[in-house]
């Protein structure tokens, strides 16, 4: 069975945001399924391998990030809730471990607005990476944006 959501305050969460001008069932398309998110997920130059993807609540999400110069980065995650097409949670079971929370609010009919919070049990753990994350996050929303083009 899957864990809760965590309970955080503003100090142990990292919250990225844009809005984007599509409808909201292709932006949730786009995290949805392996065969869209396998194209963007992750910072420029970086290329995954999807080893499963079982989008439903208590599947597992596992896959290696390949990063540009070097390196293979392992994820194990385990997707907590799933409200179509309003919100997606997981659970990092690899470090550096936090929870995921993505939200999709309909702006209008072709604009979505986009809130991704990365969820930590504390804030020293938070503050270990947000000086890295805030920027790789922003260049995951740039991939998002060129798949949400292709997939129209």
């Amino acid at each position: 069975m899957a864990t809760e959501i965590i309970t955080t305050t503003p100090e142990s969460e990292i919250v990225s945001s844009r809005v984007f001008n599509f409808k909201r069932t292709i932006v949730f398309r786009a995290w949805s399924d392996a065969n869209h998110l396998k194209n963007w997920w992750g910072p420029n130059g970086f290329t995954n391998t999807f080893n499963e993807f079982d989008f439903r609540v208590g599947g597992k999400w596992s896959f290696v990030m390949h990063g540009p110069d070097k390196g293979n980065y392992a994820n194990e995650c385990e997707f907590l809730k799933i409200e179509e097409p309003s919100l997606i949670a997981w659970k990092r079971f690899s470090k550096p471990l936090f929870q995921v929370l993505a939200t999709f609010e309909e702006l209008s009919e072709d604009e979505t607005k986009l809130v991704f919070k990365m969820l930590f049990n504390t804030a020293e753990e938070c503050n270990k990476l947000k000086p890295y994350v805030v920027d790789k996050n922003e260049e995951n929303f740039d991939r998002l944006e060129i798949e949400l083009q292709k997939m129209i």
